[in-house]
């Protein structure tokens, strides 16, 4: 083995103090220093008033973005202590900014009984990645006010006046050397304001963008229904099977608190949290309300013989088909898992969930026998038919691709066969599938040409997907199977490119495809295997020129690059393209094709909550919401006639 030739001594070990790890190394404790990151900032401070709310101290926390990006949050909650702390010998104020792992919430006789913010280095690490931090406490008949400039204190905390209120005001200016981005997006931080507000019931938030002074942005979250209200919110564009949702509360060492609803929608959307954190990769707590929620479900059909002797239980899937819910558990130390470390390990929740869950259902369906047999009726269909999408399915796994060269839309595959490198396009007509064919890179490129419109999967069971004549060939081609047998690690191609016309009926294909994706294969956009092709709107040519391929509505820039040629716009022939068919293999390869020179778009999924509410809205039944939504969004629109 190779040996390096200076030596290894003590002087080399580098120990940084106070808050310097931080500055040096910002993604171990904020994630990134992306967007994310700086969000996140603002996420720390607005979740210890959060945990005053908790605690029972605290009704309404103000956050507002101040012209340059300047973040104020102001809670009324009862101050952070400003007495001397014993073993810092500063007071207790300054060490909770200034000292890592110092807060009020490691259980015992600490000042909360649950918190969110578990690990005590919020506030000490906003403060470390911030220009300036200024922290304004009233409490104990006084107002307090201390500042610190990149986690350092540079005015230690001083009594400024007297107060009868308390409280706490945080006003920060995130690091302009850390963050790659200093710009907050008011949408982002509305959503979680809006998910904090609906878990803390009755906490009132108040956000505020006044950046802007002609477009200052305000909203206000106050939801004294809690997560009955939560899950009225997610249901609010699909139909309802019974009007109200069915809400449990349970205090003890674990409080639990659920609130679920089902409608005619054939997808399941339950979202879990643990002391206000979305757990989106589920864990304990998820898994004792499915057991719940299926006991309940099958011992009542089975008693009032909705279910026949001799057929089986309903499955867990069966059951929740439709079903729109929100869990929620407080637990005094939560231990996480999984990949983001958002999935609950605590394994005795399993247990107090799954029985509350069970005893409370049993006793609603009792007390409303109605509601009871509308949602069994449901799952008795969806048992049903997933019997037919099993046969479906299977007879899917029958076919050979020589079977299946017969369809209409028969996929040209690549030579390679590493996913890695391949890709499949998914093109819309058989005259574009005709010109990618002949355009294509036949060593990784496939192509899977597709006519018309295919089935809106938000309005189908399983059975008529698997059975769908234009989505079979999707299915064969991706080759990792569908719903819950799906496998990301089987795919055949590592991108999927949508290649569809860039007009209205385009976006429409786009729409389809991509819904079809969310529910039934929606590993493959977590894992960032979608993508959307981005086919020129127009070519601009001139004999002895070469042609320029534009890819915006508005040529302005194309217009500069002719003037920069010495070329007069007038001498240049225009053409808009209605379509991916009025292009030669030549033309597609250059312009949507060509790894070297084509624009790809990626399709992420940040938010799955988001990404479900938008898809229901779009492809699902409810008509009204869809027309307010195409009303408010027509300006953004451009070129409909084309």
């Amino acid at each position: 083995m190779e040996k390096f030739e200076h030596e290894y001594k003590a002087d080399q070990i580098q120990v940084l103090e106070g808050l310097e790890a931080v500055r040096k190394r910002p993604g171990m404790y904020i994630g990134s220093v992306s967007i994310r990151g700086l969000h996140h900032l603002v996420y720390e401070i607005v979740d210890n008033c959060v945990d005053e709310a908790l605690a029972g101290y605290c009704s309404e926390i103000n956050v507002e973005i101040e012209p340059g990006n300047i973040i104020c949050v102001e809670d009324n909650g009862r101050g952070i202590p400003v007495d001397v702390h014993p073993k810092t010998k500063i007071s207790a104020a300054e060490t909770v900014y200034t000292k890592l792992h110092a807060g009020g919430k490691f259980g015992g006789d600490s000042g909360y009984k649950v918190s969110g913010g578990l690990h005590g280095v919020g506030a000490s690490v906003v403060n470390a990645l911030s220009n300036w931090t200024e922290v304004t406490i009233q409490r104990d008949g006084g107002v307090y006010q201390m500042k610190f400039e990149r986690g350092r204190t540079v005015e230690p905390l001083t009594r400024i006046g007297d107060s009868t209120k308390t409280g706490t005001k945080v006003r920060f200016l995130a690091d302009d050397t850390i963050f790659e981005t200093l710009e907050y997006e008011y949408e982002t931080l509305e959503k979680r304001f809006r998910e904090m507000a609906f878990l803390t019931k009755g906490l009132k938030i108040n956000i505020t963008d006044s950046r802007d002074s002609e477009n200052i942005q305000k909203a206000e979250f106050h939801f004294e229904g809690g997560l009955k209200s939560f899950v009225e919110y997610l249901s609010k564009n699909k139909e309802k099977i019974h009007e109200n949702p069915i809400y449990i509360e349970k205090d003890g060492d674990v409080p639990v608190e659920i609130a679920f609803q089902y409608t005619t929608a054939y997808s399941e959307n339950i979202y879990t949290f643990v002391n206000n954190i979305n757990t989106i990769e589920g864990g304990t707590h998820l898994e004792g309300f499915k057991r719940g929620l299926t006991k309940a479900f099958n011992d009542y059909a089975r008693s009032h013989n909705l279910i026949k002797e001799k057929d089986p239980n309903l499955l867990g899937e069966d059951i929740r088909e439709g079903i729109t819910a929100v869990v929620s558990v407080k637990v005094k130390e939560p231990q996480f898992e999984g990949q983001t470390k958002t999935k609950l390990g605590n394994s005795n929740v399993t247990g107090i969930v799954s029985s509350m869950v069970n005893d409370a259902l049993s006793t609603f369906l009792e007390e409303n026998p109605g509601v009871g047999k509308s949602i069994l009726e449901k799952c008795i269909n969806a048992s049903r038919a997933r019997e037919a999408a099993r046969k479906a399915r299977e007879l899917v796994r029958r076919k050979s691709a020589l079977e299946t060269s017969t369809l209409p839309g028969k996929l040209a595959d690549c030579s390679s066969k590493n996913p890695e490198e391949c890709e499949v396009y998914i093109v819309e007509g058989d005259s574009a599938g005709g010109s990618a064919k002949q355009g294509r890179d036949r060593k990784f490129q496939a192509i899977l040409p597709l006519w018309g419109k295919m089935l809106n999967v938000e309005k189908s069971r399983a059975d008529k997907i698997y059975n769908n004549d234009k989505l079979q060939p999707v299915i064969l081609a991706v080759g990792a199977g569908i719903g819950k047998d799906f496998d990301v690690s089987k795919i055949r191609y590592g991108k999927v490119i949508i290649m569809a016309d860039a007009d209205v009926d385009g976006a429409h294909i786009r729409t389809l495809l991509l819904t079809f994706f969310f529910r039934y294969m929606r590993p493959l956009i977590e894992n960032g295997n979608v993508y959307l092709a981005q086919p020129p709107l127009f070519k601009l040519f001139k004999k002895g020129m070469e042609d320029i391929y534009w890819y915006e509505d508005d040529l302005t820039g194309a217009f500069k690059i002719l003037e920069e040629r010495g070329i007069p716009r007038e001498q240049v022939s225009i053409q808009r393209y209605k379509g991916l068919g009025e292009m030669n293999p030549e033309q597609l390869w250059e312009t949507t094709m060509d790894p070297a020179r084509r624009i790809l778009v990626k399709v992420t999924m940040d938010d799955a909550m988001k990404a479900d509410e938008i898809f229901t809205l779009l492809m699902g039944d409810e008509i009204e919401p869809r027309r307010k939504f195409i009303e408010a969004n027509a300006k953004y629109v451009k070129n409909l006639d084309v």
